[in-house]
Parts: structure tokens; C-alpha cells; sequence
């Protein structure tokens, strides 16, 4: 007799047809949703601010969103143990289309800023259940097609984000491109009656939301962003250092909650807090690309479609590192992987930094391409084994699956305080394009050289003793890509 471990795995045919096709739809129509909005939103927002004003806030867009992100996804287990998949998946989808909305009918970029925080909270819940819906709403031998198939949905936004908000935006209809986006939410909220269980009381049991925590992460992040918009370089200065304190303040409260937004072993002899710390360098790197499409139109004249697909290109490298990678198991190959993954994203923003120029030709352009691919390659590559890393580095069996889920909050932490250390280094340098983006491109590429001795800590040598005869992609309960 086979235990359920033992059980078959499923095919692509099962899960894509018959009775678990809506199932599908809804789950991956979540997070295309979320990873559609990233991108749609960094193709027409050069040209949205050229119509409402607030460049001045430019990376709050980014980051208000992903502060509500991180709140909103650590509220997962609760609202999934209220109301089950299916009223949690209405409710996150309600709130992502209202926030929506208020992003297309906004007449000021204040306003935008409401409907972007509205979003996040949106679809922080969206991700995240994209994730934790799937054992719940799929039987188990269909567990490892249902989460390549969620974190595949990434790719499909590098592209259909940029493509729809590109062509409204060359077209002067940016706001039609968040109108299609509630088009799209209206039609996997349709699905979901149909396609997930209801709420069985006791299925799923609450966890306390960590809110000390959470208030220290927002406060800093805030800060920073706060520092991005003021000209006076000391007090600029003065609000990051307070940033960084409150940080240390969340790391000490973290450290004391028996239920904090990091797993008690980050805190240990473990490797976890190495594993953490070189996410936290790659996601940080990653967020040059919420300004690419804006130094696309203005250093090289390009238009908003071809700017919105230029800034998709870490994106797209990311996707492709990601997925031949994921299928090293040798643990002296991973380890080289994993340090080579800061080595390239340093590699590939100086690439673009070098290049950088007035005027800009396609000469120059292609190698700004090439310099976001080798970056985002450089992602992807370590990205499937850090998961595993996380999940390796915990003595308590029950502390991985945490360890595994934690991956999700720290990159939407990282990417929140990215974003909002890209503005502040893009308004240094302003009134300036260029040195705004020679300044950026730059102190990221540092700060992922830094990262470097980072990722050699993140997977010890005692790894050799942890048998990876699966790869990163044949474990269904890792978060892959969550971009």
C-alpha cells in the first residue's frame, strides 16, 4: 500500500482539464493579476506622470504598494481560516479592483498613490494565496504542477504588463490599461464560485499577526520613502539613518515575538539570516527596473511600448537563470551558483552603467538589454536554490515550511526599501537623468559586490551532507518565484 507521498505525480492534462481547469485558471489568474500589474504599471507611469504630475513620487508608486503587500500577506492564514478559499479569494480580488479603479480615474498622482496602497492590499492576499490555496483546492498528486504552473504566471506578466501598458500608454489612454486589468479581475472573480471549496470551519487555524513588527517595517519604510522626495542632503541622510534604526528596533522586536514575521532559526547559529540577507541583495538589485522604463523614454527617446519591454528585461533574464538552474543538484555546483548570482547582477548593472549616455542610439540600448539580462539571469540562478537553502538551514522539521514561506515576506520587504532607495538616489541626482541613473545603476551594482560574501555564508559546506536528489522545481512546497 502506497502512502500519498508515494502517489504518482500528476500531469499537465489532468490539471488543464475537466474539473480542475477553473481551479487552475483562478489560482494562476491571481498572481498573472498581481505580476501583470507590476510591470503594466512601470511601462505607463512615465507617461501618466507627464499627464497628473508627482514625478517627485515616482518610487512611492512601488513602494506604497509593496508596504501594503507585506501587511496584507501576512493576513493570509487568517482571512483563509475566516472564510475559507473561496470567500478569501472574492475579498482579495475586491480589493485589488478597487484599487484599480482609483488608479484609472485618478486626477492627481496623490490619488494614484491611495489606489496603489488599495492594490497592494489586494494583491499581497492574491500572491499569497496563489500558494496556500493549492492544497486546499488540488489533490496532492497535482501539488508540484499547480505551483510551477503560479509561479510560471511571473513570466506571463513580463510580458502582457508591459505590452498593455506600453501600447495605452503610447496612445495617451494610460488609464485604459488599469480598466482592462478590472476587466480581467471580474472575470476570475466569476470563476471562483465554481472553482474553490467554501469555508469549512477548522480547516484552517489563524496565527497571530505580528503588528510591532509590521508598524517598525512600514515606519522605516516610510521614512525612506519620505527621504526620497526632499532636496536637503543632510536631512535626507538623517531619515535613512532613522530608517536603518528602526530596522535594527524590528530585528529585536522580531527577535522576542514568539510569532514574528521571521522564523525563531533567523535568529540562531543557523544559515538562515545568510539565506535571507542574500534574497534581501538580489530583490533590492531587482528594483532598477521599476525606473528603466522612465530612463528608456528620456535618455534614449524611446517609446512608452518599447521602454515598458526594455525594463522587463531583468525580468525576463530572471525567467531564464531560473529555469535550468533549478535542475542543479550537486551541492559544490549549487554553492557556485549561488555566489555567481550577486557576481552578475554586478556585472550587469555596471554593463548598463557603462553604457549610459544622452542621446542614447541603439548601440547603446542593446547594451543596456544585455547588462538587465546578465543581471536578472544573475537572480534567476540563485533564486531556486536559496528556497531550498531556506528550507535546509532549519533544525525543526516543522520551522521549514515556515522557513519556505518567510521567502515571500523578506523579498516583498526588500523590494519595498529597493524601491524606495532607488528614489532617493534618483532624486540626488536630479535634475539630471543621466546622473540619476549612472548614480542608481551604480550604488545597486555595490551593493550587490557587498552581497557577495553574503551568498558565501548562505549555503554552508555542510550542505554536502543534505541529500538534494530532488531539484528546487520538484518541491511543491517552495515559493519559486515570487516576483
Amino acid at each position: 500500500m502506497h502512502s500519498p507521498t508515494d502517489a504518482p505525480a500528476g500531469t499537465w492534462r489532468q490539471l488543464l482539464s475537466g474539473r480542475y481547469l477553473g481551479t487552475a485558471t483562478v489560482l494562476a489568474g491571481g498572481v498573472a493579476l498581481y505580476a501583470t500589474n507590476v510591470y503594466l504599471t512601470t511601462s505607463l507611469l512615465p507617461t501618466a506622470i507627464d499627464d497628473i504630475g508627482g514625478q517627485q513620487y515616482y518610487a512611492w508608486t512601488a513602494t506604497v504598494f509593496l508596504i501594503a503587500s507585506v501587511i496584507s500577506s501576512m493576513l493570509v492564514t487568517n482571512v483563509l481560516a475566516a472564510r475559507g478559499p473561496r470567500g478569501a479569494y472574492l475579498i482579495g480580488l475586491a480589493i485589488f479592483a478597487l484599487g484599480t479603479v482609483v488608479c484609472a480615474v485618478s486626477p492627481t498622482m496623490e490619488l494614484l498613490l491611495v489606489g496603489r496602497t488599495i492594490q497592494g492590499s489586494g494583491g499581497g492576499l492574491l500572491a499569497g494565496l496563489g500558494y496556500a490555496v493549492i492544497n486546499a483546492a488540488l489533490p496532492r498528486h497535482l501539488w508540484t504542477r499547480g505551483a510551477a504552473l503560479v509561479s510560471a504566471m511571473w513570466g506571463v506578466g513580463t510580458f502582457a504588463g508591459p505590452a498593455i501598458g506600453g501600447v495605452f500608454a503610447q496612445f495617451g489612454a494610460w488609464r485604459w490599461a488599469f480598466g482592462v486589468l478590472v476587466i480581467a479581475t471580474i472575470a476570475v472573480a466569476a470563476l471562483v464560485p465554481g472553482a474553490l471549496p467554501a469555508h469549512e470551519p477548522g480547516s484552517t487555524t489563524s496565527s497571530p499577526v505580528p503588528v510591532l513588527s509590521l508598524a517598525l517595517l512600514t515606519a522605516a519604510a516610510l521614512l525612506v520613502s519620505v527621504a526620497g522626495i526632499l532636496s536637503n542632503i543632510a536631512v535626507t541622510a538623517a531619515m535613512v539613518l532613522a530608517a536603518v534604526l528602526l530596522l535594527v528596533a524590528f530585528v529585536a522586536a522580531d527577535r522576542r515575538s514568539r510569532h514574528g514575521v521571521l522564523p525563531p532559526s533567523t535568529f540562531n547559529a543557523s544559515s538562515l539570516k545568510w539565506v535571507y540577507l542574500t534574497i534581501v541583495v538580489l530583490a533590492v538589485a531587482s528594483t532598477v527596473e521599476t525606473f528603466i522604463p522612465l530612463f528608456g523614454q528620456r535618455l534614449a527617446g524611446m517609446a512608452p511600448l518599447a521602454a515598458g519591454f526594455l525594463g522587463a528585461a531583468l525580468a525576463l533574464g530572471w525567467t531564464l537563470g531560473e529555469i535550468p538552474s533549478a535542475s542543479a543538484t550537486a551541492p559544490r555546483m549549487v554553492r557556485r551558483i549561488v555566489v555567481s548570482g550577486p557576481i552578475l547582477v554586478a556585472i550587469g548593472l555596471g554593463i548598463m552603467a557603462a553604457f549610459l549616455t544622452e542621446h542614447a542610439g541603439a548601440g547603446a540600448i542593446v547594451a543596456w538589454v544585455i547588462g538587465l539580462l546578465v543581471a536578472g539571469v544573475g537572480i534567476g540562478i540563485a533564486w531556486p536554490h536559496l528556497a531550498v537553502g531556506a528550507m535546509t538551514s532549519v533544525t525543526d522539521p516543522g520551522e521549514g515550511a515556515r522557513a519556505s514561506a518567510a521567502i515571500n515576506t523578506v523579498q516583498l520587504i526588500a523590494n519595498a526599501f529597493g524601491a524606495a532607495l532607488a528614489g532617493v538616489l534618483v532624486n540626488i541626482g536630479e535634475p539630471s537623468t543621466l546622473r540619476s541613473a549612472q548614480l542608481l545603476l551604480v550604488t545597486f551594482a555595490a551593493i550587490a559586490i557587498v552581497g557577495i560574501a553574503v551568498a558565501v555564508r548562505a549555503l554552508p559546506r555542510r550542505l554536502d551532507k543534505i541529500d538534494r536528489s530532488e531539484s528546487a522545481l520538484d518541491r511543491p512546497d517552495i515559493v519559486h518565484d515570487t516576483r
